[in-house]
């Protein structure tokens, strides 16, 4: 029986969490996890842990939340976990050289994206956005410049229109827990791991996603305004104002205009009934909107919508 790897794991969101399960085998154990400090939500502001805390909790697992990896205590506590290898799944941190030197196996990151596109915090996001026909997970070597390391393999996935970042998260969530328990295997098994440097001329960077790109704008055409709604469910959702509250749109879909469609002479940015389908007029055309939230509210098809808020007539946007 071979000596089991011992891993310390630091990531944060949902995401890293089929990549923390995946790493305890009869090769390897997560020893430490490493996440972000809990933070306060909710009405009651209580203090919440983020997804991998809550997994390493069920299982037993030692977890470090520091605020920064600068300080020698968060070296000296990593330093003491003797672990032989770090794996990076989302964590939300650069991590130093100096703690990058503790592990004498390698540290590896599983990346959201085909690197070297996408590099950043919000890849799945962009590529949704950016109208994407395909992206991926990369596991990569892990350095001190962000999502820049050598790459040791990947898989792509084609982006089929009307996928949601929930959707593709979820699934490449999965495909990067499979991806990395092979390396693991590998490593211990001594095989060779054929790397390749990323190509810096095709570097693109996904920025984080802030609130206020959350704003329709009705001159975009369909198809933009279409992505842009995929690519902000399930946060921070894509929102119009209507009757002077935040009216988040969660799913629609592009329709044709027809001859005889009220659209032809609606206004870019009027909300209106169309055959009992919620219709929203824009620069070049129309969507139909099929799932929405009225501001503190829960979400609801686009029916309970028209009938709980009475949509008969035209009804303008701000």
């Amino acid at each position: 029986m071979k000596n089991h790897l011992k891993i310390v794991f630091a990531g944060t969101p949902e995401f890293s969490v089929p990549t923390l399960i995946a790493l305890n085998t009869d090769y390897s154990k997560v020893t430490h996890v490493l996440t972000q400090p809990d933070k306060k939500s909710g009405r009651g502001m209580r203090q919440s842990h983020s997804p991998v805390k809550k997994i390493a909790l069920s299982l037993n697992i030692p977890t470090l939340q520091p605020i920064t990896l600068k300080d020698n205590d968060t070296y000296e506590a990593l330093q003491a976990c003797n672990a032989d290898i770090l794996i990076v799944v989302a964590y939300g941190l650069i991590i130093p050289k100096k703690i990058l030197a503790l592990f004498p196996m390698g540290c590896y990151n599983v990346h959201a994206s085909l690197l070297p596109r996408w590099r950043g915090a919000a890849p799945i996001h962009r590529a949704i956005e950016s109208g994407d026909k395909t992206t991926g997970v990369t596991i990569m070597k892990v350095v001190e410049k962000l999502d820049a390391g050598p790459m040791l393999t990947s898989k792509s996935i084609d982006l089929d229109k009307g996928m949601t970042t929930g959707e593709v998260t979820k699934s490449l969530a999965n495909i990067g827990a499979i991806l990395m328990s092979q390396i693991i295997s590998s490593i211990q098994e001594k095989e060779d791991i054929p790397v390749i440097e990323q190509n810096e001329s095709l570097v693109t960077y996904a920025k984080k996603i802030n609130k206020s790109e959350s704003r329709l704008n009705m001159n975009h055409s369909s198809e933009i305004i279409l992505r842009k709604i995929n690519s902000l469910n399930p946060y921070p959702g894509a929102s119009i104002i209507f009757r002077n509250k935040i009216l988040k749109i969660w799913k629609a879909v592009a329709v044709l205009m027809r001859s005889k469609d009220a659209s032809n002479h609606m206004s870019i940015g009027e909300l209106y009934t169309y055959n009992e389908e919620l219709i929203l007029k824009l620069e070049n055309g129309v969507i139909k909107i099929m799932e929405l939230q009225p501001e503190a509210k829960n979400r609801m098809d686009a029916s309970s919508f028209i009938r709980g808020y009475q949509i008969t007539k035209i009804e303008k946007i701000n």
